[in-house]
């Protein structure tokens, strides 16, 4: 199978998960990247069971719309008292803790804000983003542009090698430093101290609060695994 047929696979098994889990009317919370527009383009097909979305981004938002799925507002959402039940998105890479690096479509602020609402957070990706350790993806960080030179020595000084991304802008008006070669051994205490430095927006790590449920596609079929009570 190629990596777009696993996409495409898990992306229905997100599907029949939220067709199953999601209560009729109940919001939905929903990712960025090529994972998540294979399930927005999947979970269309049952659009009328669902009350709504929340995106994690500016071009989650316009595919949602595109298919006639209102988008709200989560401040609106939780003013109003609703709940989120299910979010649903992919992983750049992920542990056997569920511990994930996310970030390479530039989302991760408001992906970790989605995800920190959600009653539970369904990670949806292919058995290449499965690791022994984080670390071989560089990990995004987030920050304020003033903030750049001072945020990347402060990295440096974490054993990190941060480097520009180039164009590229966040939906928050920020810049992505992408850091190379971090020696990543404790995922939440890492998660804390990056996040810690000033101008720093946040990380991609989410081991703070990491998936509960991994949809794994694999060649034979996709894989359940639940994270440890």
């Amino acid at each position: 199978m190629t990596q777009d047929e696993l996409k495409q696979s898990v992306a229905r098994a997100a599907c029949e998960y939220v067709a199953a889990h999601l209560p009729r009317s109940a919001i939905l919370g929903v990712g960025t990247g090529s994972t998540a527009n294979f399930f927005i383009d999947a979970v269309a097909q049952i659009k009328q069971r669902i009350g709504g979305a929340v995106a994690s981004s500016e071009a989650t938002r316009a595919r949602l719309e595109a298919h006639g799925i209102p988008v709200l507002d989560l401040n609106a959402v939780i003013d109003e008292g609703r709940e989120m039940p299910i979010y649903v998105d992919g992983a750049d890479e992920i542990d056997a803790n569920l511990a994930m690096i996310k970030g390479g479509g530039a989302a991760l602020t408001r992906e970790k804000i989605v995800a920190a609402v959600a009653g539970k957070f369904i990670c949806v990706c292919d058995e290449s983003k499965l690791v022994t350790r984080l670390g071989k993806f560089p990990l995004p960080v987030e920050v304020i542009p003033m903030a750049r030179a001072q945020v990347a020595r402060a990295l440096v000084a974490l054993g990190g090698e941060p480097r520009l991304r180039a164009g590229v802008i966040t939906d928050n008006g920020n810049i992505i430093l992408d850091v190379h070669d971090l020696a990543i051994r404790d995922a939440i205490l890492l998660e804390a101290r990056i996040n810690q430095i000033t101008g720093v927006v946040t990380n991609g790590l989410f081991a703070a609060r990491g998936a509960d449920v991994l949809l794994l596609a694999t060649p034979n079929g996709v894989k359940t695994l639940k994270a440890a009570s």
